[in-house]
């Protein structure tokens, strides 16, 4: 038995059981991680001791009888997300050697459940990009294809799952973060309502729009994780009470939205091909079908890149050679800075910070952030009414994840062409919404991923759909 093909669930099993114990995983991953990852560049930080050391108390835990359906089950880590004493990089050379104090509540929680952590993961620099090329530590390759990309910024995140390097990682998600790098790498990413999971820990590069999310072998696996790192955190003031609740949902209930938008000129015909069919099978299960439009999602794309990076703007500002992280040397107190932040900071972010400035200064805040902000006030009220199902509307919208095939790396160079790959998952951020990608079909060896996307905490209705659909795919 290869025990790194085991979902959560069956894994779980298999513990509990005492088929074989938290040890004998932990080691399977380890090897697969010694024997993949040099080619695929996912991990920055391996901790096998500690590893080690966990799964043993983990294997303790369940002999006493007192653990959880996570306990023992080896993760990786986004390395924008904190754990004690370890690094966190967010893949900066501004961050290189920093030390994390404390850990994320996500991480907390994990640790309380008795989860073994690997280690550390790639992702592009402070989560900026959609292809995981932007880390100052290397790209992260697809394990489908070592000549493409792995998808963004959660690269390593979704490439240590499907390379059989963790059971499931955590990662983030600000415009696609999650669920892009799950499309492409072929495995499952839910990005939770805004205020599900606390961001108490995580590395800020949008504040209004990160999301900390699960990525895993199957949208059961998803459902695990959430349950366990769900919940108000003092910590985080933008926490909510939220207790997930299982529902099982009969699609002969349901009404299933198609959003004209993500479909025709712009997206790749194979993949319109596939979620079409995809579709289809939603139908033969019972699902009413409805075509519908959110107007307002045409501007989606240019409100979120003046909005996140008028965030990151300011959420950066923090690196600066004194506090923390990278420091060089100057005469004065304005050279540190710009030669500190010169270093450390790469071009992608650089760009970000730039036009984030530019839209927050005096003179074209009003043009532009401002604009933005009230564009995204008509976004979420599109939203609201397309899934008001109680008046007219559907319970879910079914979408492409991405427009394009999983790209050749050094294929998406200019910066325009990199943002238009997130054209199918920045309103669900501006909306503060739940949605999950998961596999819809191939293109070759090459994922294509269904985005489904549902109302503000009801990601037990999108769960249920998903492991649904996973299994008439």
């Amino acid at each position: 038995m290869d025990l790194t093909e085991l979902t959560i669930k069956q894994a779980h099993e298999g513990l509990k059981n005492g088929d074989f114990t938290s040890v004998d995983l932990t080691k399977a991953y380890l090897e697969n991680i010694r024997k993949f990852d040099k080619e695929i560049n996912a991990y920055l930080f391996v901790d096998e001791e500690g590893a080690i050391e966990q799964a043993k108390n983990a294997d303790e835990k369940i002999k006493s009888g007192n653990f959880s359906e996570l306990t023992g089950i080896p993760c990786a880590i986004k390395d924008a997300i904190l754990q004690k004493g370890k690094k966190c990089t967010s893949a900066s050379k501004i961050l290189e050697n920093y030390i994390a104090p404390y850990d994320a509540t996500v991480v907390k929680k994990l640790k309380d459940a008795g989860v073994v952590i690997l280690g550390k993961v790639n992702l592009d620099e402070f989560a900026m990009g959609g292809t995981g090329e932007n880390s100052a530590f290397g790209v992260t390759k697809n394990p489908h294809d070592k000549t493409r990309v792995a998808g963004g910024s959660s690269s390593g995140s979704a490439a240590t799952v499907a390379g059989k390097m963790a059971c499931f990682a955590l990662g983030s998600d600000t415009g696609g973060s999650v669920r892009l790098p799950a499309s492409f790498c072929g495995v499952a990413g839910l990005k939770p309502t805004y205020g599900a999971v606390s961001r108490y820990g995580l590395i800020a590069f949008a504040s209004s729009l990160d999301q900390i999310g699960p990525i895993a072998k199957n949208a059961e696996d998803c459902k695990i994780v959430l349950k366990e790192i769900s919940g108000k955190d003092k910590m985080d003031a933008t926490s909510q009470n939220y207790n997930f609740e299982e529902k099982n949902i009969d699609f002969k209930n349901i009404k299933i939205g198609v959003l004209k938008e993500c479909f025709g000129k712009g997206v790749d015909p194979e993949i319109e091909k596939i979620i079409k069919n995809t579709i289809e099978k939603a139908k033969d299960l019972g699902a009413e079908i409805k075509e519908i439009n959110l107007p307002s999602t045409e501007f989606a794309l240019a409100c979120y890149y003046i909005i996140a990076p008028a965030e990151a703007s300011a959420n950066l500002a923090k690196f600066d050679g004194i506090r923390f992280g990278l420091s060089e040397n100057a005469e004065n107190l304005f050279d540190v800075y710009l030669k500190t932040k010169g270093k450390g900071f790469g071009a992608e972010v650089k760009r970000r910070i730039m036009i984030g400035t530019y839209v927050l200064s005096s003179g074209y805040y009003d043009a532009y952030y401002k604009k933005a902000q009230q564009v995204r006030e008509l976004i979420k009220q599109d939203f609201k009414k397309a899934l008001d199902v109680e008046n007219g509307g559907v319970d879910l919208i079914f979408t492409p994840t991405s427009p394009v095939v999983v790209t050749k790396i050094k294929e998406k160079q200019d910066p325009l062409s990199m943002y238009l790959m997130d054209i199918n998952t920045v309103s669900v951020n501006l909306a503060g919404l739940p949605a999950i990608s998961i596999l819809a079909g191939k293109i070759g060896v090459l994922p294509v991923g269904l985005q489904i996307i549902g109302n503000h905490f009801q990601e037990n209705k999108i769960l249920s759909v998903a492991s649904q659909m996973e299994n008439v795919i």
